[in-house]
């Protein structure tokens, strides 16, 4: 199995293959428009216009399962993104990213690149909001919050994790390697 067997509803509601994105480098991200972590739609926009005109795509998932932080439909939460962040990048259907309605790419993802630790700056923050949610969160894979992000290499590899903490600056270097 592959990346590039899986297919996603875009925005309007369309389905796309994976296979489109053949020979690009991706960073995937689970977002949400009314999180404390949704200022780094800034830095991804300055991220995606730096990579992108050498193969680098954005691959947005809207998200409501952390905090019920992305309410709203998927047309509201991209005319958020648009208006308000000025997201470049594409937008796909709001989705599940845990649980038994999780979208078939975050189960793929999370399998590839498990979760290790929540690390950076707000990590002990985060890790004091996750306790009180699910006292046994360090022991399994599910996405923790919104803007975790997956980076995949030009084969189609999930390469690396980085959870919402992380700094972009770190994700920035990761992309630029790979580039």
């Amino acid at each position: 199995m592959s990346i590039y067997d899986f297919e996603v509803k875009d925005g309007d509601g369309n389905m796309v293959s994976m296979s489109q994105y053949k020979d690009k480098v991706l960073l995937i991200v689970n977002s949400a428009t009314k999180c404390g972590f949704t200022p780094q739609y800034t830095e991804l926009n300055e991220i995606y216009a730096e990579f992108h005109d050498d193969g680098f795509e954005i691959l947005d998932f809207p998200c409501n399962q952390f905090g019920k932080q992305a309410p709203g439909s998927t047309e509201e939460i991209t005319e958020v993104c648009r208006s308000k962040w000025l997201v470049p990048y594409q937008i796909f259907d709001k989705i599940d990213v845990n649980g038994e309605n999780a979208s078939p790419l975050f189960e793929y993802l999370k399998s590839e690149q498990p979760f290790t630790d929540i690390t950076g700056k707000g990590a002990t923050k985060l890790k004091l909001v996750l306790k009180a949610v699910d006292r046994h969160y360090k022991d399994n894979d599910d996405i923790k919050w919104n803007f975790t992000k997956f980076l995949v290499d030009r084969q189609g590899n999930v390469v690396r994790r980085f959870e919402p903490t992380e700094d972009l600056e770190d994700v920035r270097q990761a992309i630029k390697d790979l580039i």
